[in-house]
């Protein structure tokens, strides 16, 4: 008797290689894959503007990557001793305007530069919920959306969940956009298998609807654009409470280890796959514990990984292996 339905999502007609570029865009299960992806050597760049949740504010980062937007004080804003931006998680925010600015400009124009010659973007959506700003806020235009709330008072905000066109609209000018800044760039949608239960069972499942359907109105609409089911795998394949962290809505070690594993099946080319594995010894042996690090053992040890990394550096200079070389090397 089988007491599990698993599912192999559909394999993706242009894949992922090394030599691609890859910039990740979403929420925080952007950034468990993202940060894998990077582990195994992938050129990555990951939420420049930090994590995002609704496709507005998805929206509205591509916008300014695009355009190379500049900001300055005015569009700052002082609170808990302080500077935040409304359109960015709070890893930019600065004890001084001067800080803020300087890290948010910097992110922003490295992410123009990038998308230039960027070969797959991958956009995990959290939530069709948005939270406007009200008159209550600091420096806003009211109706505007937070990407962030940085710990501000609850009546600043007005939740609002996006209509079913408003969201089709938006992924739509996300992709119309992309592709005329960039038109050999491939697209990848996915939705976060992390439920929003603060706005109720029923509501995060009316969320989710509207950003499924939504993304595979894309695919279906436009050329090179392509779902991964992240949501599926956690949701209907997994299924089972033991797969989640302790609070019962973030996917745990093991069911975020399952979507990438599907994720490398579905979306990486097999060459490089198989450099995959070897990337991972290198980083297993680079997280090897020695009993005593001056023992002849542990020091052949590096030695062995050190002409290993050295080889493979040489066969695939695309890769930076340079961090573990100096450490197989010290």
């Amino acid at each position: 008797m089988d007491f599990h339905l698993a599912f192999s999502p559909k394999q993706l007609s242009k894949k992922i290689d090394h030599q691609h570029k890859l910039l990740l865009i979403g929420s925080c299960f952007t950034e468990n894959i993202g940060d894998k992806l990077i582990a195994h050597k992938f050129s990555v760049l990951q939420n420049p503007n930090g994590i995002l949740f609704n496709p507005v504010s998805v929206k509205d980062a591509l916008e300014n990557y695009i355009s190379n937007k500049t900001i300055d004080e005015n569009e700052l804003f002082y609170l808990n001793e302080a500077f935040h931006s409304w359109q960015h998680h709070s890893r930019f925010s600065g004890i001084t305007k001067e800080d803020a600015i300087k890290k948010i400009n910097a992110s922003t124009a490295a992410a123009h530069q990038y998308l230039k010659t960027t070969d797959f973007i991958i956009f995990t959506f959290g939530s069709a919920w948005v939270y406007e700003l009200t008159d209550k806020a600091l420096n806003v235009k009211v109706g505007n959306v937070a990407a962030n709330n940085h710990k501000a008072p609850s009546d600043w905000f007005n939740r609002r969940l996006l209509s079913n066109e408003e969201t089709n609209n938006i992924v739509n000018d996300i992709v119309k956009q992309l592709q005329q800044f960039n038109p050999s760039i491939k697209i990848i949608f996915t939705i976060s298998p992390v439920r929003h239960l603060r706005e109720g069972f029923v509501e995060n499942n009316r969320s989710k609807a509207a950003l499924i359907n939504a993304v595979h109105l894309a695919t279906e609409g436009f050329d090179n654009v392509f779902y991964f089911p992240a949501y599926e795998l956690v949701i209907d394949d997994l299924r089972d409470y033991r797969f989640f962290a302790e609070d019962m809505v973030h996917p745990n070690y093991a069911a975020t280890n399952y979507v990438w594993e599907k994720f490398v099946a579905s979306c990486i080319v097999e060459p490089a796959q198989q450099l995959m594995i070897a990337i991972n010894e290198i980083n297993a042996a680079i997280n090897h514990k020695p009993f005593n690090e001056n023992s002849e053992a542990h020091q052949l040890f590096k030695l062995k990984y050190l002409k290993i990394a050295e080889a493979m550096q040489h066969k695939y200079p695309l890769l930076n292996l340079q961090k573990e070389i100096t450490f197989f090397a010290s």
